[in-house]
């Protein structure tokens, strides 16, 4: 049985995402800018990014936040600790989403997608996602080698829906492939009806990095119908449902 009902025309598909991380370190966002504007493999790269925090410029971040959703998908990135510490240390993760959310809608922002920092979720923060009306990309198809075996996430190979404690579903679109796996499966199948490849901006600084990604996505992009993150989010309606317990792991 299929794993979700495509409302786009048929066939397998791919869409690409950034962690975009250092949205106010020239180098780094130059290099990304030209990346997105390019479009290697033919794809419309959504841009994740971390809010401004306390003493960041707001109208810098505001303006390449706005030429980014010109160039693909917008989404929200949250770091929950610092700009260089993604996961919680303390504090209502639930909260801060709400929180930074608030701030881009105020500001003008379209904004309806999410992937949290470190790959943390809890129920709060999922239910938090779901009243907003937000798609999430948190839930990975691979379990990241530096988490503990206990860390909270969501493992996820397929778009699905995620059941909640207060009835609400929360639409998952799974991240599925990290650079170093989309490099590797430059001549292997990829599996899986949909493929999520993600990057960090950060990843384009190296020479080498950057280069493999742009084949890497030269390869995926020739070889799955490219779409992007908001088109997958309007497009398909998983078949699957899965309660947020049974989807952790």
């Amino acid at each position: 049985m299929p794993h979700t009902e495509n409302i786009l025309p048929g066939g397998r598909y791919a869409v690409v995402s950034c962690h975009v991380e250092r949205p106010l370190d020239d180098g780094v966002w130059e290099r990304f800018a030209t990346l997105q504007a390019r479009r290697p493999g033919g794809f419309r790269i959504a841009a994740l990014m971390r809010p401004p925090d306390d003493g960041e410029d707001e109208v810098a971040w505001l303006g390449r936040a706005r030429a980014a959703a010109e160039r693909g998908p917008l989404g929200l990135h949250t770091h929950w600790t610092a700009p260089d510490h993604a996961r919680p240390t303390g504090g209502d993760p639930a909260a801060r989403v709400r929180e930074q959310a608030e701030w881009l809608r105020s500001r003008g922002l379209d904004v309806a997608l999410f992937c949290g920092g470190g790959w943390y979720t809890d129920v709060a923060v999922a239910e938090a996602l779901a009243e907003l009306g937000y798609a999430d990309c948190t839930a990975t198809g691979f379990r990241p080698s530096y988490l503990a075996a206990d860390a909270p996430r969501l493992g996820v190979g397929e778009p699905c829906y995620v059941e909640l404690p207060s009835g609400r579903r929360l639409l998952e679109l799974p991240t599925t492939h990290s650079l170093g796996m989309l490099a590797r499966r430059i001549l292997l199948p990829y599996g899986g009806s949909i493929v999520h490849a993600y990057f960090h901006d950060t990843d384009l600084v190296d020479s080498f990095r950057r280069t493999a990604l742009v084949a890497a996505l030269a390869s995926l992009g020739a070889r799955r119908r490219q779409t992007d993150l908001t088109e997958l989010q309007r497009g398909i309606r998983p078949v699957k449902t899965m309660s947020f317990a049974n989807s952790r792991g």
